[in-house]
């Protein structure tokens, strides 16, 4: 490979870790706001269901009943709505559902730039925190053009999964969803 390429290559899959750090951070600072998540994220299953629901928008009013479709911090689109797996960045299903494999770099890399933190789970669980400069950062980022609907998204998706654990919400996806679902492990979602 040219060193060109390679470049090249280098330079995609950090603008691509970039994007999903930013989703994720937005998403963290939203459920660490809204009550009901005792201001931590609790679980990789949950942030998993969650960012699921985030990148597929059109497809959470069908998994959290307090949801609206016409909520309109969900700012879906026309498109969205006619095409809800037709997604950027879809994700693969996995044994306990919707998965995404670079979870552990981009969890990693918003920890050590000091922008989520480890707090305390529930039985021996992993649960992540926004700390004070990831919050300024999430906060800066939700007054731009780019990250606005994303904020808004993770707000609504956040208040609306109120008390329920990564678990529920899998349980759900897979009741609601089940066509969806109905596919072999390490196959796109679309």
């Amino acid at each position: 490979m040219s060193a060109a390429c390679e470049a090249l290559e280098r330079k995609l899959l950090r603008d691509d870790l970039a994007y999903h750090q930013a989703r994720v951070l937005l998403l963290v600072d939203a459920v660490c706001k809204a009550p009901g998540h005792a201001r931590k994220l609790d679980g990789l299953t949950k942030l998993a269901k969650l960012d699921f629901l985030l990148r597929y928008p059109a497809l959470a009013p069908i998994i959290l009943d307090s949801l609206s479709p016409s909520d309109p911090r969900l700012n879906l689109t026309p498109e969205e709505i006619r095409e809800p797996t037709d997604v950027e960045a879809p994700m693969v299903r996995y044994k306990y559902g919707p998965w995404d494999d670079r979870y552990y770099a981009v969890i990693g890399a918003l920890v050590g730039r000091g922008l989520l933190h480890y707090v305390k789970g529930r039985k021996g669980s992993v649960a992540l925190s926004a700390t004070p400069t990831g919050k300024r950062l999430a906060a800066e980022m939700a007054t731009t053009s780019d990250w606005k609907s994303i904020s808004e998204r993770s707000q609504a998706i956040a208040e609306a999964s109120s008390k329920l654990t990564g678990n529920a919400i899998k349980d759900l996806i897979y009741q609601r969803l089940a066509n969806l679902m109905d596919r072999p492990h390490r196959q796109v979602i679309k």
